[in-house]
C-alpha cells in the first residue's frame, strides 16, 4: 500500500474521476479490451530510480473503475500493464482510496519473468512499483489541482 497526503478534498477527485473521457490525465484508448465496466486510458508511467529528479517514462494502459462510496470517501478500481513489451514489466490491479486529504494505492502486481522475477522482484522490483505507484498518485494530485483551478 501507498499512501500520498494531498491538499484535495474527496469530493474534488471524485468530480475529476467522473470526467467522461479523463482527458486530463492521460488519453483514453478505444483500441482493445479494457475489463466491464472499466475506461482504459493509454498514459506513461513514470519510475524514479536511484533518487533520480528525471522519472523514466514507460507507456503503459490503465484502467479505471467507477467511483464508489466508502466510508467518507470513494474507490475506484484500478489496474494497470505495459503498452509495449508488456512480459517485460510488471501487472498491476487494485484500488484507488480517496478521502480528504489522503490519496491510497493498494493492490496486487505479478513480476514478470516467473521464479527469476519473483526473485528479482524481493530484491529490486518492489522498490519500483511502489516509486511508480508514488509517481501515479503525485501526478493525479496534481492533474487535479490543475483541472480544478480550469474550473474554477
Amino acid at each position: 500500500m501507498v499512501v500520498q497526503p494531498t491538499d484535495l478534498a474527496a469530493d474534488v477527485v471524485r468530480r475529476a474521476m467522473n470526467d467522461p473521457s479523463l482527458g486530463w490525465l492521460a488519453s483514453p484508448f478505444e483500441e482493445g479490451d479494457a475489463p466491464a465496466g472499466m475506461r482504459r486510458l493509454q498514459t506513461d508511467l513514470g519510475l524514479h530510480i536511484g533518487g533520480s529528479l528525471t522519472p523514466i517514462r514507460k507507456a503503459a494502459y490503465v484502467d479505471l473503475g467507477a467511483p464508489r462510496p466508502v466510508g467518507d470517501g470513494y474507490e475506484v478500481e484500478i489496474g494497470w500493464r505495459a503498452a509495449t513489451l508488456a512480459p517485460l514489466f510488471p501487472v498491476f490491479a487494485g484500488r484507488l482510496a480517496v478521502a480528504d486529504g489522503e490519496l491510497r494505492l493498494e493492490g496486487w502486481y505479478a513480476p514478470p519473468g516467473g521464479f527469476v522475477g519473483r526473485v528479482a522482484d524481493r530484491v529490486l522490483l518492489q522498490l519500483a512499483a511502489r516509486s511508480t505507484a508514488r509517481w501515479l498518485l503525485a501526478a493525479l494530485a496534481d492533474a487535479v489541482r490543475r483541472l480544478d483551478l480550469e474550473n474554477r
